[in-house]
């Protein structure tokens, strides 16, 4: 009987461990991740940049909690619990690292734009179609179309941008039968269903959310290899690094500099989450400038949290909270971090 008990209090001891150890909560533990040389991922005309210095993109680290990591994370000042709501909403997991592909596939193209426009090289950005990133709950294509997909055509009708393919659906009846080309791993695909109400509006639509999809053609080339990294944030310097080896600008001048901001081919710079971490992160890698979006927090955001503050002035905070030994420069564009690094030479 005693050995029974033994046994029994054993496999107990281990079920709890295990649980405590290896049970997946619903919450992420966001915290400081890497800087890296973002020369390492960019090849321009087959070369990849040499030079003394780094423009390096920053990211942050994000796994999921368990008990034990839970528990452990109150004990690092740089680590955020965020719920699996906040970061991944109702999407599978292979949905989640779908959309982050495409984010950073998109910034790829975004920054090849701004850049090679900057150097004064010929391209043009051309059409693909619509990027399937989400099917509605009440869409006839669901279990049809899946996130990740990219229509194509609808109605054997191809279009030259999204607000083509947008117009051509909303001007269809409620209930209108709808036929979808499609690209899924490469391969053209059909799938039929019906137009529904859109919620909260008058408008029909086949039931999903989407982004634009493009390339970058170019005589050019410019090769990237981001596996591994995902979203958007890296397209303001991915975008530095491409524009310095296109027109032969050395912007670095043996200098470690690190930012980020996501980036529109107009040049724009774009707000992120996590800068906070990643701020952190680039000091730990040696950088002395960072460069941060400052777009100002618009009203609606003040009044859903009067706290909220820019991507600057967080960065800002974080450097005097910290005391970290870099410099937190605001930028709205890639001409004003281009400005920056040729005046502050």
């Amino acid at each position: 009987m005693k050995k029974i008990k033994i046994y029994v209090l054993t496999s107990l001891g281990v079920i709890i461990l295990a649980f405590i150890c290896f049970f997946p909560l619903p919450i992420y533990l966001e915290t400081v991740g890497k800087a890296v040389n973002v020369a390492d991922y960019v090849r321009v005309s087959g070369k990849s940049d040499k030079t003394k210095g780094k423009l390096m993109l920053t990211y942050v680290s994000l796994g999921r909690a368990t008990p034990v990591l839970y528990l452990a994370s109150y004990l690092d000042k740089y680590t955020s619990r965020v719920s699996e709501d906040e970061i991944s909403g109702n999407e599978t997991n292979s949905e989640f690292d779908r959309i982050q592909s495409y984010y950073m596939s998109d910034a790829v193209n975004q920054a090849k734009a701004v850049s090679l426009r900057l150097a004064h090289k010929a391209y043009k950005q051309e059409y693909l179609g619509i990027y399937v990133m989400s099917v509605l709950k009440n869409s006839t294509f669901k279990n049809k179309l899946e996130v990740g997909d990219t229509i194509t055509a609808v109605n054997n009708k191809s279009f030259k941008n999204t607000a083509g393919f947008m117009n051509y659906v909303r001007s269809q009846k409620k209930g209108a039968s709808i036929e979808i080309t499609y690209l899924r791993n490469g391969k053209q695909r059909r799938a039929t269903g019906k137009t529904v109400k859109l919620a909260g509006t008058n408008r029909s639509g086949i039931g999903i959310s989407l982004a634009e999809r493009t390339r970058i053609v170019s005589s050019t080339k410019i090769k990237t290899n981001m596996d591994g990294i995902g979203g958007p944030s890296a397209g303001l310097m991915l975008a530095l690094q491409m524009y310095s080896q296109l027109s032969k600008t050395n912007l670095k001048l043996g200098r470690n500099i690190a930012g980020t901001g996501t980036i529109s081919s107009d040049g724009k710079v774009g707000d992120i989450g996590g800068i906070d971490k990643k701020v952190v992160a680039a000091n730990r890698a040696g950088a002395k400038i960072f460069f941060a979006p400052n777009n100002p927090v618009s009203a609606a955001e003040k009044k859903a949290d009067p706290q909220a503050m820019s991507n600057y002035q967080e960065a800002k905070k974080t450097v005097d909270k910290f005391d970290l030994s870099i410099k937190v420069v605001p930028v709205k564009t890639i001409t004003d971090a281009i400005s920056y690094l040729k005046e502050s030479n």
